[in-house]
C-alpha cells in the first residue's frame, strides 16, 4: 500500500485530523502531527487502537442512553441537530452543535512569497488553471487580485498579488489579510537572500507557512540542499523530524499542486478558522485603483459578516454604497461572504490599500465614518530628523526593543549583529526582525511598520533609498544611518537603557537635630541644629526616633530666622517643616540625602 499520512487516515475514518491527532496522543501515539506519514503496520495499528477505542465508547454510552429515553408523549420532540452517519468501524460522532458566537468554518486565505523567480506566478497560475472554483465561459476577464480553487468541495482563497512587500504593506496598515504564507523556493537555487527576507515577513505576521519546493523537474534540482537550507534558517522539514510542512511541486509541470492544495486545507483545518456570516461585516482592501467608466474599483476579502450590493461601506477616508460585487470572473454577485474576494464598485474615490471595510446603516453615518477615519490617517508626527533619545523619550516603559538591519556588506552585516549581540541590558530584549546586505527599502520600512510603532530601521554603511525615505515618512518610521560601527553600538545601547524604568541611590548630605518645636497655622515647625554636613530646600529626609524610621518624605519650607533659606550648613541652626507630617518630636533626627539616578 504504501506509507499515508495522518490526514488521509483521518478522511478514512470521517474525523478531523485535530481530532484524530488528539486522540493518538491519548492511546500513547505521541508525536504524530497530521501532515506526517505511517508505513503499512502504523497504519493497521492506528486503525485498530481508533476502532476499538471507538466501540468502548460506543459500548459505555448505550446503556446510559438506555437509562435515558424519554416516554413517548405523542407530542413533536424539539428539533435538534442529528448526529453524521458513522463511518465504517469509527466511533459515533457527538450531534454538531452551532455555537452562533464562535461562528462557522471559512476558507482560508493564502499569500505566495519568495524569492524572485523562484515560480510565485507560475504556481499561482498553475493552481488558479487547475482548481478554479465556480469557472464560467469566458474565463477571467476582470483580473481580480484574488480567486478561490476548489479541492474536494472545499475552498481556499488566494491572494494573486505575490511578494512580500504587498503582502506586508496591508498589515503596516493594520490589516490582517493572511491567514496562511506559501513560501516558493526553487529546487534549483536554494535559500536566497529574498527567502530569507520573505521568511522574517511571515514570522513577523506570526502565520503558519507552507514551503512548496519549485522546479523538482529541473535537472539540477537538489531537494534535500533545499530542506538543509531552511533547517539552518529555523524551519526544519517535518521529513527530518521539524514543524515545517514542505511539498515538492512543479509549478510548470503541476506536479503535486493537489499535495500542496491539501496541505494548506489541512493548515488550515488545525487553525480552526471561522467567521460568522451574520455577524458585522469585516473585510480588507487586497488591490485599488481607478478605472476608466467603471470609477474606484476595490478588491476586498471578506473577513466576516456578509458584504451585500447596496451596502453603505466605509474604508479609510473613502465612503460610498456599493453599486456592483463582481467575482473573479466578472459575475456579478447578490453578496459575498467570509473568505471571498469580490471587487467592488461605488466608492466616491480609490480607498487605500489594506483598510477595512465597514459596513454602516446611513449616507449620513458613512460620509461621517470615513471624514473621522481620514483624520486619523493623517500623519501625527514628522519623525526625519529624530534620534534615538527623541524616539524613545516620551514611550511608556516597555521591555522590547525591535529593528531591521541593514549593512553594505556581508561582512559588515556580521560585525555589526556581532557587536548588537554583546549588548545585555538588565530587563530588555533587543529583537532583530530582519537583517540583510544592501540599501534600506520600502520592504524594510513596511516591516518595522507592521510590527510595532517602537520598531525602527538601521543602516551600516547604508542609507534609504528616495522611495524608502518618502515612505518612512509617511509610515512614521526612524531610519538611522551610521558610518562606524561603534556609534551604532553607542547609540542603540542608550536607547536600549532609555526603555528601563530609572534607579536612584540615595547619597546622604546632612544630619539635623530636632531641639525644639513650634505651632504654626498649617502644622508645627522644628527647631534644628545641623550637626553634619548641609540640609537644602530640595533635600529629601528621612525622621529617625532612636531605632525606628517615622517618615521619609520632602521640605515644605526651610527658614533660618525669619528668612527663607536655600541652605544651611553644619553649625548653624534653621528652622523645618516637613511636607505631610506634623507629627515630630524634639529628639528625633533628620538624615538629609539627595537621590542619584544611577547609570543602567
Amino acid at each position: 500500500m504504501g506509507r499515508k499520512r495522518i490526514y488521509e487516515i483521518a478522511r478514512e475514518l470521517g474525523v478531523s485530523s485535530k481530532d484524530l491527532v488528539t486522540k493518538l496522543e491519548e492511546m500513547g501515539l505521541s508525536g504524530m502531527k497530521a501532515a506526517n506519514s505511517v508505513d503499512d503496520d502504523e497504519y493497521t495499528l492506528i486503525l485498530n487502537l481508533y476502532r476499538e477505542e471507538g466501540k468502548k465508547a460506543t459500548a459505555e454510552e448505550k446503556p446510559a442512553e438506555k437509562a435515558a429515553a424519554p416516554k413517548p408523549t405523542g407530542k413533536p420532540e424539539p428539533e435538534v441537530a442529528k448526529a453524521e452517519p458513522e463511518t465504517a468501524g469509527a466511533p459515533a460522532k457527538a450531534p454538531r452543535v452551532r455555537v452562533p458566537h464562535y461562528g462557522d468554518p471559512r476558507p482560508p486565505v493564502v499569500s505566495v512569497l519568495g524569492h524572485i523567480d523562484h515560480g510565485k506566478t507560475t504556481l499561482l497560475d498553475a493552481i488558479r488553471s487547475s482548481h478554479l472554483a465556480e469557472k464560467e465561459a469566458g474565463g477571467i476577464t476582470q483580473g481580480v487580485a484574488a480567486y478561490q480553487v476548489d479541492l474536494h468541495g472545499k475552498k481556499i482563497t488566494f491572494i494573486d498579488t505575490p511578494g512580500h512587500k504587498a503582502f506586508t504593506g496591508m498589515r503596516a496598515r493594520g490589516a490582517q489579510a493572511t491567514d496562511i504564507a506559501v513560501l516558493v523556493v526553487a529546487a534549483d537555487d536554494g535559500v536566497m537572500a529574498q527567502t530569507v527576507e520573505a521568511i522574517d515577513h511571515i514570522r513577523a505576521a506570526g502565520i503558519p507557512m507552507v514551503v512548496a519546493v519549485n522546479k523538482i523537474d529541473k535537472p539540477n534540482a537538489d531537494v534535500n540542499k533545499v530542506l538543509g537550507d531552511l533547517a539552518q534558517h529555523g524551519l526544519t522539514p517535518e521529513a527530518w523530524g521539524g514543524d515545517t510542512i514542505t511539498v515538492e511541486i512543479s509549478a510548470l509541470q503541476g506536479t503535486n499542486i493537489e499535495e500542496l492544495l491539501e496541505m494548506i486545507l489541512l493548515v488550515a483545518e488545525m487553525e480552526d478558522l471561522r467567521a460568522d456570516p451574520k455577524g458585522a461585516t469585516e473585510a480588507v482592501i487586497i488591490e485599488s485603483h481607478l478605472s476608466v467608466g467603471r470609477g474606484p474599483v476595490a478588491t476586498a476579502i471578506v473577513r466576516n459578516g456578509t458584504l451585500s450590493d447596496k451596502d453603505w461601506v466605509v474604508a479609510g477616508g473613502a465612503w460610498g454604497r456599493v453599486k456592483a460585487l463582481l467575482d473573479e470572473t466578472g459575475t456579478r454577485r447578490v453578496s459575498a461572504k467570509p473568505g471571498e474576494a469580490v471587487e467592488i464598485l461605488g466608492f466616491g474615490e480609490v480607498p487605500m490599500v489594506g483598510t477595512t471595510v465597514a459596513v454602516v446603516q446611513s449616507q449620513a453615518e458613512a460620509k461621517s465614518a470615513a471624514a473621522k477615519q481620514a483624520e486619523a490617517l493623517k500623519p501625527k508626527r514628522d519623525r526625519r530628523v529624530l534620534t534615538l533619545d527623541e524616539l524613545f523619550a516620551n514611550a511608556e516603559e516597555r521591555v522590547r526593543l525591535e529593528l531591521v538591519l541593514k549593512a553594505s556588506s556581508t561582512g559588515g552585516l556580521e560585525a555589526a549583529k556581532r557587536e548588537l549581540d554583546t549588548l545585555h541590558i538588565e530587563g530588555v530584549e533587543l529583537g532583530i526582525l530582519h537583517a540583510g546586505v544592501g540599501g534600506i527599502t520600502e520592504s524594510d520600512i513596511l516591516l518595522a511598520a507592521s510590527v510595532t510603532q517602537d520598531a525602527f530601521v538601521v543602516g551600516f554603511g547604508v542609507k534609504p533609498d528616495t522611495k524608502a525615505a518618502r515612505m518612512a515618512e509617511q509610515q512614521g518610521v526612524v531610519v538611522l544611518s551610521y558610518e562606524i560601527i561603534y556609534d551604532l553600538v553607542d547609540e542603540i545601547s542608550r536607547a536600549l537603557k532609555r526603555r528601563l524604568a530609572p534607579e536612584f541611590e540615595e547619597v546622604q548630605t546632612g544630619v539635623v537635630e530636632v531641639r525644639n518645636l513650634f505651632k504654626i497655622p498649617s502644622g508645627r515647625v522644628a527647631g534644628c541644629a545641623v550637626v553634619e554636613g548641609k540640609i537644602t530646600r530640595r533635600s529629601h529626609v528621612r525622621v529617625l526616633r532612636g531605632d525606628k524610621e517615622m517618615f521619609v518624605g520632602e521640605i515644605a519650607s526651610l527658614r533660618r530666622f525669619e528668612e527663607d533659606a536655600k541652605e544651611v550648613l553644619a553649625g548653624r541652626e534653621c528652622g523645618i517643616h516637613l511636607k505631610d507630617f506634623d507629627d515630630i518630636e524634639i529628639g528625633d533626627k533628620l538624615i538629609a540625602f539627595d537621590l542619584k539616578e544611577i547609570e543602567r
